[in-house]
């Protein structure tokens, strides 16, 4: 019997694109092999390869003035190569501080370039418990580009909406809640995103870049490391994580299956507002630390009265079959996760169990 999977990352994977890829490991289309053992030069992967960011195109209504890339190395290889392809060592770019991911993102920059914090929500102890307001933000016109990330996992906070930039290139680490939701892409001039979220399993990065803001990459580094490199050899310059990005292909297929992201933001808005009722009918004993304004659907934190509830609230948890909710090791408290494979009925299992938790221990 499967669990419910709300850990943060990398995540559960939507039951249908499981069974398709169990259906077809042994034998992909009746070529006698493993999608895996296929050569990512023959025709039978790249007809995959294609499909995928077909659908991901589809999906997310990418413009002709964008390209889809495929890369490795995780998103936090691009908070180095982002700097390395568009940072100088006399510019400066500008970081939005909201969470841990993007002072690292901020942090690799600095061997690249002049990284300037344009806006943070830190508080004393080093937590953030909101995203802050365009007002706040004290932007500079001269940047080569402003990066932000959408989501914060560790700290559970989400912009709701983008920040106002000017004519500067926007750049998003969007790994824990693209495709939640459709958005405006072209209001972006480069957006990554670990697939291990959302999209699919570990191991692969999807780029969404504004060809004229490539254009503009350096050409005095390695040529691996150029967005320009994998543009033009349709992301295949290397042997690319083949397996991988078939499995990014079977979860976006059933997103379109299901409704497109219309769908997903449906079920995600209602699955945050099932937890975050939950949270908030007992505020004494659920406390959350976000406001409200800021809160992730993605993420969601909240600490008991004490670390020996804590303990106790996820070992019963995992007893009632529900796993993945412990916080990040540098925060404590729970977090759970609501990625698009989890189910609305999956939330529901999880505010019956908060109730009768409370009952028992409150």
């Amino acid at each position: 019997m499967r669990v419910i999977n709300f850990n943060a990352g990398p995540a559960g994977l939507p039951q249908p694109a499981l069974e398709r890829a169990r259906e077809e490991l042994l034998d992909f289309q009746g070529s006698g092999m493993s999608i895996m053992e296929h050569s990512h030069r023959g025709k039978e992967y790249e007809a995959v390869h294609n499909e995928a960011i077909s659908l991901l195109t589809e999906l997310l209504g990418i413009p002709a003035t964008h390209q889809v890339l495929f890369l490795q190395g995780g998103a936090s290889q691009q908070f180095a190569q982002v700097p390395m392809n568009f940072l100088t060592p006399d510019a400066s770019a500008d970081y939005l501080m909201t969470g841990v991911w993007s002072e690292k993102a901020r942090d690799e920059a600095k061997y690249y370039g002049k990284p300037r914090v344009a806006g943070t929500t830190v508080n004393m102890d080093g937590r953030y418990t909101r995203i802050p307001k365009q007002a706040e933000l004290q932007l500079d016109p001269q940047a080569a580009y402003v990066h932000m990330t959408s989501n914060n996992t560790l700290f559970g906070t989400q912009w709701h909406t983008f920040p106002e930039v000017g004519g500067v290139p926007l750049v998003a680490d969007m790994s824990s809640d693209l495709l939640w939701k459709p958005i405006d892409v072209s209001q972006f001039a480069f957006i990554y995103a670990g697939a291990q979220k959302n999209v699919g399993p570990s191991g692969i990065v999807l780029v969404v870049v504004a060809k004229d803001f490539m254009a503009r990459g350096r050409q005095d580094i390695p040529k691996i490391f150029r967005y320009s490199t994998y543009a033009e050899n349709n992301s295949l310059y290397n042997t690319p994580p083949t397996f991988a990005i078939y499995l990014c292909r079977n979860v976006l297929a059933w997103i379109k299956d299901v409704g497109g992201l219309e769908q997903l933001e449906q079920w995600n808005r209602e699955k945050g507002e099932l937890l975050y009722g939950a949270i908030d009918r007992h505020p004494d004993f659920y406390r959350a630390p976000v406001e409200k304004d800021s809160r992730s659907y993605m993420n969601v934190v909240f600490r008991l009265p004490t670390e020996a509830l804590d303990e106790a609230f996820v070992a019963e948890a995992k007893k009632a079959g529900m796993v993945g909710i412990k916080g990040h090791r540098s925060t404590g408290g729970i977090r759970v996760s609501l990625y698009n494979a989890v189910t609305v009925d999956n939330v529901k299992v999880l505010v019956s169990f908060m109730d009768q938790f409370i009952q028992k221990h409150g």
